[in-house]
């Protein structure tokens, strides 16, 4: 089995704010030590508690551009005047060595991905058990005012219209059980046959080993 080698997954979890994706996220790196989240380059400042290539790689406008026409972005977006993007390079070469990505995206930013590496991704989409619970969620976590808590639940409607873009959809009603179903899905991705290099080899040696007997 040693020649056997494994590509790795790109799993991205989307969700409307508050609905638990976060929490899921946090559980599963706990959980799984081969999976980590994708890094993105960011043109906005660094915050104080931020550390550059943990949190983003902190580039320039110019740089973003430069990498964004060079094609060495998968996915970009401008969110409030500044730059987001995944690094093509990064991804390839975790994904080349078998470990997995988890992307924590929204559906603008999956759609884009899904048109450049369709084979190696997996998708889960996390819907609130019910829009009071997750007004709930998002006024337990006090971190926003009662207008940004609106605003979040208007825009929640807007993503979830995009749920049947996505390979998978779980109603976050337990912390737990959703987090067992997201490692289900994962553990079923990484089995697939096409991620698997030197399969075919292997089975024709079995083959003749047979011959052999």
């Amino acid at each position: 089995m040693a020649e056997l080698t494994r590509r790795g997954v790109m799993m991205v979890l989307a969700s409307p704010s508050g609905a638990g994706k976060s929490s899921i996220s946090r559980a599963i790196f706990e959980q799984d030590p081969n999976i980590s989240l994708s890094v993105s380059v960011t043109t906005r400042a660094r915050r104080t508690d931020e550390i550059d290539g943990k949190h983003y790689h902190f580039i320039d406008v110019a740089e973003f551009h430069r990498m964004r026409a060079a094609g060495e972005l998968l996915e970009s977006a401008e969110v409030h005047s500044n730059f987001y993007g995944t690094p093509r390079a990064r991804v390839e070469e975790k994904l080349s060595q078998g470990r997995d990505i988890l992307f924590d995206i929204d559906y603008q930013g999956t759609l884009q991905l899904l048109e450049k590496v369709r084979a190696d991704m997996v998708t889960i989409f996390i819907l609130p058990p019910s829009i009071k619970e997750l007004r709930k969620r998002l006024e337990r976590r006090a971190q926003d005012s009662k207008g940004t808590i609106e605003k979040r639940l208007k825009n929640a409607r807007i993503e979830m219209d995009h749920f049947a873009e996505y390979d998978y959809v779980i109603v976050n009603r337990d912390l737990e059980e959703s987090v067992h179903k997201v490692r289900t899905i994962l553990a079923a991705a990484r089995l697939e046959r096409e991620r698997y290099k030197g399969l075919a080899p292997f089975v024709r040696r079995l083959q003749k080993q047979i011959d052999t007997l």
